[in-house]
């Protein structure tokens, strides 16, 4: 085993960060008009170069900007995909913690008109990001995955007059995903990560049961999501790396949903055509690595056995047990490791310090060079 040269890497991480609290009042002060949007991105830079060096410092050969110009780790993205607009209704997501629950009202989503792309969504920040990582280092993208879009609303989200065929929406979706990645790809990006969590959330059998409220079919639901994911990704160019990041919810170090991988794994993992994993395994909400059987050569999983939901830092020898007993079920040469998750998926962020955050980062470098070299 040696490491790996190309991502994903064998100490790899989400993608968001915590915000520092200088971006924290920055966008505080856009909000009520007292900076200008200028002044903001000024902010925005500053704390993106921080987040990089953190990165680098850290030892870890990829960076992102830690999505520090979003306040959401999708809607950000997903409201500038043309013929999708924030509705009025409000959503009622319950997330789950160890002290109780907590009531998330996020604006919904509607698609009143065909869906397309003008430009490149998140352009700006992926150039900006590329501009300023070190030359050993690996600037990586995320975004959403068009899963998101239909898993926000299902079909009354989609206007029929619009979409009377609902096929004729995931193929619109698909080719504005595929202008997205074909132009990102232009930028310079060679690591693209679509974060997609229904595949996650469907392995709940209470997230199955809302599918089916929502009009679509619980039983296939991962397959249609898939199937609209190898449509985008069909003409990707050489040289990119895609992978995919699933998790079960993270908000303020809550959850939404629970359950192993094995209602998806198969397909997700000989389907989907994508390089590399970014799997959640961090406690017993996630199951066990039985479903990691089903990963063909040539792909990648990335374990996330580092919790970013609490400050407790994991220590080496458990971490390299755990990733010991995954390696029963799939070649560890196939395997890397990261967090469970993103540190601040939303820019309140998970309740642990920027120390803390630091302290996992650098833990996780430590046990992929002791593991894989």
């Amino acid at each position: 085993m040696t490491p790996r040269t190309t991502p994903p890497f064998r100490a790899d991480h989400v993608g968001s960060l915590l915000r520092p609290a200088e971006l924290h009042h920055a966008r505080e002060a856009f909000g009520s008009g007292e900076i200008s949007a200028d002044d903001l991105r000024a902010v925005e830079d500053e704390a993106i170069r921080g987040a990089v060096e953190l990165q680098r410092s850290a030892g870890l050969a990829s960076a992102t900007d830690g999505e520090f110009r979003r306040g959401s780790w999708h809607m950000d993205f997903i409201y500038q995909l043309k013929g999708v607009a924030k509705s009025e209704e409000r959503l009622h997501v319950r997330f789950h913690n160890p002290a109780g629950d907590i009531e998330f009202n996020p604006a919904g989503l509607k698609v009143g008109a065909k869906v397309d792309l003008d430009g490149v969504i998140f352009g700006d920040a992926f150039t900006f990001l590329k501009s300023i990582v070190d030359p050993s280092v690996t600037p990586k993208l995320t975004i959403p995955s068009p899963s998101m879009i239909y898993y926000r609303g299902g079909r009354a989200a989609v206007d029929e007059k619009v979409y009377p065929d609902i096929e004729e929406f995931y193929d619109d979706l698909a080719a504005a995903y595929a202008k997205e990645i074909a132009g990102l790809a232009g930028l310079g990006c060679t690591y693209l990560q679509l974060d997609d969590t229904s595949l996650a959330y469907l392995n709940d059998p209470e997230q199955r049961a809302m599918v089916a409220r929502m009009g679509g079919d619980p039983e296939k639901q991962h397959i249609r999501n898939i199937k609209t994911l190898n449509a985008a990704l069909a003409g990707r160019p050489a040289g990119l790396t895609v992978t995919t990041h699933l998790c079960r919810g993270n908000f303020r170090s809550s959850w939404v949903a629970e359950g192993g991988y094995d209602f998806v794994a198969d397909a997700l993992f000989n389907e989907l055509e994508v390089d590399g994993y970014f799997l959640e395994f961090d406690d017993e909400r996630s199951g066990g690595f039985e479903p990691l059987r089903f990963v063909p050569k040539g792909k990648y999983v990335v374990l996330g056995l580092v919790t970013t939901k609490r400050g407790e830092l994991e220590s080496v020898d458990s971490l390299r047990r755990r990733i010991e007993t995954a390696s029963s079920y799939v070649d560890i040469d196939q395997l890397c490791l990261s967090p469970q998750c993103g540190f601040s998926s939303t820019e309140e962020g998970n309740d642990l310090t920027e120390d803390q955050q630091k302290a996992k980062l650098e833990r996780i470098v430590e046990t992929a060079e002791l593991v894989w070299g």
